[in-house]
């Protein structure tokens, strides 16, 4: 593959926010055209605010950004109130609420949380409570989205999850985990460890999440082991706000590194800390990428992945895309879900999707 585009505006912003101020009309319609593309609008309002630029940006792009602004402000307290419900449901059957990803950061403050929008709210429970939990939720106004016999075998026998629920009342979205990876994953990271090292929230009742480095390590997984890319950027941009948060804390670099050996993460965060300092200029410490040198990729493959993810990682918008950024997606399309299933079982949910859901609309 070629050599990879210049950075994008949107980049370029994410890695110095006070390049707002000085930025023409012309500018800001590339910017927020960019930053819809990858969901980061909102992000844009808040770097502003934060770095105290509102007042510096012309008239139009700040009105622009004020109404993503009243859109963060709505957003966090639909989450705060889908959370409150969660939790109450959980409570009369005893099963702990553990948080994961964007309703995690809300909850418990982090930086990631500005601006971050998104659809659902994730939540992590025992594997042998999640029938237990799935009735609960159902009798609370959750039903299943998936009423396709293929797409709930194929949920309940080799997934992580159940099928996302959606309330009958609200339309919120619930994903109940009871793993951070399918069944059928390469890697088997242990669901019972980060569990058992989770953290309860102050001031939020029963509420919990994941520890520094087990969040910093999901957060990994969930973009490394995916296999789609309209979000990467964002997810890229959470990771760079945990690192920089968390590894102020003393020991985090060093307790990060030995998680991921133990869970068997290191090639996830190996890429993380690759392509956020690559993509945002995350300061990583030299010492953790010389303990992850055995999780490392070889050099003709680890060539590869530089051109693919720093095509994929960046927004969906022409400005951003070279020809080979729409093959870049595919292949790495391809790459998820081969980490995902082995090739049997993958081949045959390729061909359902590919030649049998579209057929009974199901797809």
């Amino acid at each position: 593959m070629s050599a990879v585009m210049a950075p994008p505006l949107l980049v370029t912003v994410l890695r110095a926010p006070g390049s707002m101020a000085h930025l023409a009309l012309p500018e800001w319609d590339l910017l927020l055209r960019q930053a819809l593309a990858a969901n980061l609008t909102a992000t844009l309002y808040c770097l502003a605010l934060e770095h105290g630029l509102l007042d510096a940006i012309a008239p139009a792009p700040r009105r622009h950004l004020a109404w993503a602004g009243t859109l963060v402000k709505r957003h966090g307290e639909g989450v705060r109130w889908e959370v409150d419900r969660i939790g109450a449901a959980l409570a009369a059957i005893e099963v702990p609420l553990l948080l994961l990803k964007g309703a995690a950061y809300v909850m418990a403050d982090l930086p990631p949380a500005q601006g971050r929008l998104f659809s659902d709210v994730d939540i992590l429970v025992p594997r042998e409570d999640i029938d237990l939990v799935e009735s609960t939720l159902m009798l609370a106004g959750w039903f299943s989205q998936h009423q396709d016999a293929y797409d709930q075998r194929y949920y309940r026998l080799w997934m992580h999850e159940i099928p996302p629920m959606r309330h009958m009342q609200r339309a919120s979205m619930i994903d109940v985990h009871h793993a951070i990876l399918p069944l059928t994953a390469r890697a088997r990271p242990d669901p019972a460890k980060l569990r058992a090292a989770a953290v309860t929230l102050a001031g939020q009742g029963a509420v919990k999440v994941l520890a520094p480095v087990d969040m910093v390590l999901h957060s990994a997984t969930h973009l490394f082991y995916d296999g789609e890319f309209d979000k990467g950027l964002r997810d890229l941009l959470d990771l760079h706000r945990l690192l920089l948060h968390f590894g102020a804390a003393p020991g985090f670099w060093e307790l990060l590194a030995a998680r991921a050996h133990e869970l068997q993460l290191g090639r996830p965060l190996f890429y993380a800390l690759r392509y956020c300092a690559r993509v945002l200029e995350t300061p990583v410490p030299a010492a953790v990428g010389a303990a992850l040198g055995p999780a490392a990729p070889n050099a003709a493959l680890l060539a590869l992945m530089d051109a693919l993810f720093l095509r994929a990682l960046m927004p969906a918008h022409p400005s951003c895309s070279g020809p080979l950024s729409g093959l870049a997606r595919r292949l790495l399309y391809v790459r998820g879900n081969w980490l995902r299933m082995p090739p049997l079982l993958l081949a045959r949910h390729l061909f359902h999707k590919a030649f049998i859901s579209p057929k009974d609309g199901s797809g």
